[in-house]
């Protein structure tokens, strides 16, 4: 019904710098730990009325995606 998580072309971007890092001749061991910086909101509409959840117009207008 809804979900907070890290943005998928986010993370993506960023393994692919680690990759280029690494096939460049970086030691992975010396890389550093790097956390998300960008999530997404995914809500289900349809999931929420069969449960008989009302979801704030506030939280819909910040989401990412709305399953309608």
């Amino acid at each position: 019904m809804l979900s907070y998580s890290v943005s998928p072309s986010e993370q993506n971007r960023r393994y692919a710098a680690f990759v280029d890092k690494i096939l460049r001749g970086a030691n992975p061991a010396n890389l550093p730990i790097e956390q998300p910086t960008q999530f997404e909101i995914g809500i289900n509409l349809r999931t929420a009325k069969a449960l008989g959840i009302t979801i704030p117009q506030s939280l819909l207008l910040r989401a990412d995606q709305v399953v309608r």
